[in-house]
């Protein structure tokens, strides 16, 4: 048995959640799924506060705007049917959706689609990469700021990006020692506010530097960094070993469009974007006509940006499927505005760059 759904959003993340509240608010109905027993994604592990706008939440804390954004999307519980604990692992070109829940295989027909599925870790190549106790940033934060448990005592980070920098700063909150933050380029890539936090609490931050190989029999014990020439080869005689019981990883994010291959969306690879992406309209379509893509998954970005692009992306869905929501055209000028001046400046460079080599496919706001 088939089920029919007008709208499927696939993930609760910041831009899932906001994709459904605005295709709600525009009298839409919508099938939001998530794989997780909890709504909101990566927001639900973020205790620091954001920067931007008071229109993305500046100066609340990640779980807080999990929840308002869960609330604002409850408030239409006759047009917003939630499925969690709910994974798709099969969108076909008809855009039928098969989505197991515990045991129970479900197909869905939709006749529209968004995929706001997020992104995954990168992982970093080094000898003894496996042992235990090494984690990526999202799995410290998930065990430390959702379920409270300290990763380790003492720990190396590797990545000075803003998620590094501000794990690095979450973990000596919990009481865990930070020995360094590595980085293998010339600069730190972060803010330098969350990197003079952890100067000013003694945490070295040391560039063109990287991991050379963990060291342990059952867990890890013990890392060797290597400082690295400005053609990012190891310098020999530079190595230098530290005691830890845990490493973090936090070189960076790749966008998940696995199910957007499936279903034969055009992809490329962006190296500013984070990797392969898809190709889309200004109005988030891909390649496939009424199939949507919004936030990480169409690139990586930070939340504040995912959040207005699953506004967009949900206005323009719900239009698509014949509900045009009373302010659209105010909304959509408002939103465009809003993702101009979060990818203005200097650290929103790499983000401008990336969407132009999409050769204008993807509006460059």
């Amino acid at each position: 048995m088939i089920l029919n759904r007008d709208l499927v959003i696939i993930g609760a993340g910041p831009s899932g959640l906001c994709a459904a509240k605005m295709a709600a608010e525009a009298g839409q109905k919508v099938l939001l799924i998530d794989r997780n027993p909890q709504l909101g994604g990566q927001l639900i592990k973020q205790t620091h506060m954001f920067f931007g706008s008071e229109k993305q939440y500046a100066k609340t804390r990640g779980f807080d705007i999990a929840k308002k954004l869960i609330d604002d999307v409850k408030k239409y519980p006759d047009l917003v049917e939630i499925w969690d604990n709910s994974t798709v692992v099969g969108l076909y070109s008809d855009k039928v959706l098969t989505v197991l829940t515990g045991e129970t295989y479900r197909k869905v027909q939709a006749k529209a689609i968004i995929v706001a599925t997020g992104a995954s870790e990168k992982v970093l190549a080094f000898e003894n990469n496996d042992l235990p106790g090494i984690y990526g940033a999202g799995a410290v934060q998930t065990l430390m700021n959702v379920y409270g448990v300290k990763p380790g005592e003492k720990i190396v980070m590797v990545g000075s990006g803003n998620i590094g920098l501000i794990v690095s700063y979450q973990l000596m909150q919990a009481g865990v020692k930070v020995l360094a933050v590595i980085e293998a380029a010339k600069v730190i890539g972060g803010y330098k506010v969350h990197a003079s936090k952890l100067r000013r609490l003694g945490v070295d931050i040391i560039t063109s530097c990287t991991i050379k190989k963990a060291i342990g029999k059952d867990k890890v014990e013990k890392i060797v960094t290597v400082r690295l020439n400005e053609k990012w080869e190891e310098i020999p005689g530079t190595e230098k070993e530290y005691e830890v019981d845990a490493v973090c990883i936090a070189v960076g994010l790749s966008p998940l469009t696995n199910l957007l291959a499936m279903i034969g969306c055009e992809l490329k690879y962006v190296g500013e974007l984070g990797g392969l992406v898809p190709v889309l309209s200004k109005d988030y379509e891909t390649t496939i006509e009424g199939v949507y893509a919004c936030g990480d998954a169409s690139g990586i970005e930070e939340a504040s940006s995912a959040m207005v692009e699953g506004y967009i992306t949900g206005l323009a869905a719900a239009k698509k499927l014949g509900k045009v929501h009373p302010q659209y055209d105010e909304l959509m000028v408002d939103l465009r505005k809003q993702l101009d001046i979060l990818r203005s400046g200097p650290f929103g460079e790499k983000i401008r760059k990336g969407l132009a080599k999409l050769e204008g496919v993807k509006e460059v706001c």
